[in-house]
C-alpha cells in the first residue's frame, strides 16, 4: 500500500525545507519532503568559495539536522508524477500519495549540451563554482595563475542565480591585483546577452568595476564547445553569427540548465515547454491545471530572475495559498516578481541588485540605490546572509 501525506514535497533544498517548517508553522501536522541526498547546500557561498573569500565547510550540512522536526523525510528520488492519480513515483520503485504537491526539486545541469565541458571542468585547468565540489577547485585554479588567459563563461537560456556566473571573476581580479599581476592576466568574460546583466543601473555599476580591471566583456556570446587538451574554449558571437577558438589557461564555465529529465517527462510543463518548468500561475505559484499542486524556485515555469531572495518571497506566497486552499477559501498572496542579485565586484564589496521580473529595479528600501557598490551590502551578503539561512529561512522564520 502507497504511502500517503496531506503535503508532499519534491525536493529538500532551501524551497521544500523552508516551505515545510513554514508549513508546520501554519498548522499542516503531515508533511513529508523527498530528497535523495543525504547533504544540504548554501549555494549562494559557492561564488565566495571560488573567489577564496569562504571555505567549503561553511557551505553544508546533514539533510537530517535541517529537515523539521516532525517532517517525513523521504530518503529517495522522485521518478514521475501521475497529477490525475494524485501519486509521486520514486526511484526505489514505490509510490507516494498526496493530498496536495509541492514541486521545487530545482533544476540540472545540462553538461553534454556544450561538447567537451564535463570534461573541461574535470581536467587540470577547468572548474565550475556551480558544482560545490568543483568550486574549492576554480579558487585553487585562479590563485595559481601569474599570466595567461582565464575565460569565465555563462549560458544562455534559465539558471540559478545568473549574476552569480561573474561574482568569482570580479573577486579572482581584485585578489591579482592586490598581487600585482592583473595587467598580466588576460580576463575574458562570456555572455549570452546584449549587456553584462540587464537592469541599466546595476550594468552601469558592473561596467564599471569591468573596466577598471581591464575585462574583455564579450556580449551577445555564449561557449559553444571546448577542447580540454587543447584548452580551447569555441565562442560563437550570437550577433555577427561567427565562431572563435580562444585558448585559455584557466577556464571556469557555468552549464546551461533547465529542469529535471523526469519532470519534463510529466504533464505539469506547459505544452511547448522544452525547459520542463512547470506550469504556474506566475502570481498564486498554483498549477493552471491542477489546483492541488504548486511549484516554486528553480523549476517553477514563473519569469523572475531565479534566486534565494525570488524563493524567499516565493515560499511565503505558496505556505498561505497552499494553506487556504486546504480550507476551500480564495488564495491571499500574490508573488509580485522579485529578484535580487548581489555581485561581489571587489574582495570586500557588493553591487546589490534588486529587480522585478521585468528588470526594473525593486530595492527592499524605497529610493535607496542599492546597486551602487558598497562595503555594507559585502557585510549583509557574506556574513549576514548565511546566518539568516541556517537559523532563520530554513525554519520558515524569514
Amino acid at each position: 500500500m502507497a504511502a500517503q501525506h496531506e503535503v508532499v514535497i519534491i525536493g529538500g533544498g532551501n524551497a521544500g525545507i523552508s516551505l515545510a517548517a513554514r508549513l508546520q508553522r501554519y498548522g499542516v501536522k503531515d508533511v513529508a519532503v523527498i530528497e535523495p541526498k543525504d547533504h544540504h547546500l548554501y549555494q549562494p557561498l559557492f561564488s565566495h568559495i571560488a573567489g577564496g573569500r569562504a571555505q567549503a565547510q561553511e557551505a553544508i550540512r546533514s539533510q537530517e539536522s535541517v529537515t523539521p522536526q516532525g517532517v517525513t523525510w523521504i530518503h529517495d528520488a522522485a521518478a514521475g508524477i501521475d497529477a490525475a492519480a494524485n501519486t509521486v513515483t520514486l526511484a526505489s520503485g514505490s509510490t507516494v500519495a498526496y493530498g496536495q504537491l509541492v514541486v521545487c526539486p530545482g533544476l540540472q545541469y545540462d553538461w553534454d549540451a556544450v561538447p567537451g565541458l564535463a570534461e573541461a571542468v574535470h581536467s587540470p585547468s577547468g572548474a565550475s563554482h556551480y558544482e560545490f565540489e568543483l568550486a574549492s577547485k576554480a579558487w585553487t585554479l585562479l590563485r595559481s595563475m601569474t599570466s595567461g588567459t582565464a575565460v569565465f563563461t555563462m549560458p544562455a537560456g534559465p539558471i540559478k542565480c545568473g549574476g552569480a556566473a561573474q561574482k568569482p571573476m570580479y573577486l579572482a581580479c581584485d585578489y591579482w591585483r592586490e598581487q600585482g599581476l592583473l595587467d598580466r592576466i588576460r580576463v575574458v568574460m562570456v555572455q549570452p546577452y546584449p549587456t553584462v546583466f540587464g537592469v541599466p543601473e546595476v550594468d552601469r555599476e558592473l561596467d564599471r568595476k569591468i573596466a577598471e580591471y581591464g575585462i574583455e566583456l564579450r556580449t551577445n556570446s555564449e561557449l559553444v564547445g571546448v577542447d580540454a587538451a587543447g584548452q580551447t574554449a569555441t565562442i560563437r558571437d550570437l550577433a555577427a553569427g561567427t565562431v572563435e577558438d580562444l585558448h585559455y589557461d584557466v577556464l571556469n564555465a557555468v552549464p546551461p540548465q533547465s529542469a529535471p529529465d523526469w519532470l519534463k517527462a510529466t504533464d505539469l510543463p506547459a505544452a511547448g515547454d522544452t525547459g520542463g518548468f512547470v506550469e504556474v500561475d506566475r502570481q498564486t505559484l498554483r498549477h493552471l491545471r491542477y489546483p492541488n499542486v504548486w511549484s516554486l524556485g528553480d523549476a517553477a515555469g514563473t519569469t523572475n530572475s531565479k534566486s534565494g531572495g525570488a524563493l524567499r518571497k516565493q515560499t511565503k506566497v505558496v505556505a498561505k495559498n497552499l494553506v487556504a486552499a486546504r480550507k476551500g477559501k480564495r488564495l491571499p498572496a500574490k508573488y509580485n516578481g522579485y529578484s535580487v542579485c548581489p555581485f561581489t565586484v571587489s574582495r570586500d564589496t557588493v553591487v546589490f541588485a534588486e529587480f522585478d521580473d521585468r528588470y526594473r529595479p525593486m530595492p527592499t528600501l524605497p529610493r535607496v540605490p542599492t546597486w551602487n557598490e558598497s562595503k555594507f551590502s559585502w557585510v549583509v551578503d557574506r556574513d549576514l546572509f548565511p546566518k539568516i539561512y541556517w537559523n532563520l529561512i530554513l525554519k520558515g522564520r524569514a
